[in-house]
């Protein structure tokens, strides 16, 4: 289900860490963005965009999110107003003594380790910085605002959804009272066609006048019998209108029942087919077909249900 949701929260300026004493880079009390994006998906994928002094957060947000929805490709990015300035910060001259200091004293131990490139100088200098619990917390609560947003933009257009399912099932209860009476008709019809064959084949063969004609509708009503037991759908129809009835009713309750109605549909469609086996007219014939495309609509939007 797809939905789109923002939050944002103002840390308070984060705790300098050992590398960065005696002060933190200037972007460090910039704003932080939480977004959140979800399109379609029969299960959940998640991934989470953090920047790097935020990634203490991953489990904490995972759990966040996933205790909240159960279906849906899900993005959740954290960014901050001051991100380009921070990229572009130069290190203070503390930051590249320590450094060197570190570095130095590691390869009095390793003297044949490689000396660091200006790039890792810069990833040391400016990825120290750690977040108290207080500017983590204000996060989190940015996190779960922007959760219960998107959980709201799915639920409006569940909502929609809603309508177009219960438009599809209307029109399959429609199609299943439209092939109800056609068995009936069918079977009329195979009746009247065996005694007219039945007659031509005795004028044929010059017995017609040795058969009475009771016998001869006694037999085509014996015939009329196993031919209605063989196309009957009587059952199918009753078992597929039980399943659209559930289905309107886990509409209307609501919750978690996309799974519960894929296995719904998946009855619906056993018993289009066997309709379908069973046609003997076209007019049953295009119903099957027709319940298979409505089915199939079905289908796709439920994959869309949480």
């Amino acid at each position: 289900m797809t939905g789109y949701a923002n939050a944002s929260a103002s840390p308070a300026t984060p705790v300098a860490a050992a590398l960065h004493e005696p002060r933190a880079t200037p972007a460090a009390a910039a704003s932080i963005g939480v977004e959140m994006r979800s399109v379609n998906n029969r299960f959940l994928d998640l991934s989470l965009r953090l920047p790097d002094e935020y990634r203490s957060l991953e489990p904490a947000l995972r759990e966040l999110v996933t205790g909240r929805f159960k279906r849906g490709k899900i993005e959740l990015r954290l960014t901050g107003s001051g991100d380009a300035e921070a990229s572009q910060a130069e290190p203070q001259p503390e930051q590249l003594a320590h450094v060197a200091g570190i570095e130095r004293e590691v390869r009095e131990h390793l003297p044949d380790a490689r000396a660091l490139s200006v790039h890792e100088v810069l990833q040391w200098c400016r990825g120290g910085v750690r977040h108290d619990d207080d500017a983590s917390a204000t996060v989190l609560d940015a996190a779960k605002r922007c959760v219960e947003g998107l959980a709201d933009a799915r639920a409006r257009e569940g909502a929609r959804l809603a309508a177009v399912l219960l438009e599809r099932v209307d029109h399959l209860r429609t199609l299943a009272s439209a092939a109800e009476p056609l068995v009936p008709a069918a079977v009329s019809r195979q009746q009247q066609r065996f005694i007219e064959r039945w007659n031509e084949a005795l004028d044929k063969v010059g017995a017609a006048g040795t058969v009475s004609r009771e016998a001869v509708a006694d037999r085509a009503l014996n015939e009329a019998a196993a031919y209605a037991i063989r196309i009957d759908v009587a059952e199918e129809l009753a078992r597929l209108r039980s399943h659209l009835d559930e289905i309107a009713r886990l509409i209307a309750k609501g919750g978690e029942i996309g799974k519960r109605m894929e296995f719904l549909i998946q009855e619906l469609l056993r018993e289009a087919n066997t309709l379908g086996s069973k046609s003997t007219s076209i007019e049953m014939t295009a119903i099957s077909v027709d319940m298979k495309v409505a089915i199939e609509q079905l289908r796709e939007q439920v994959q869309n249900v949480e």
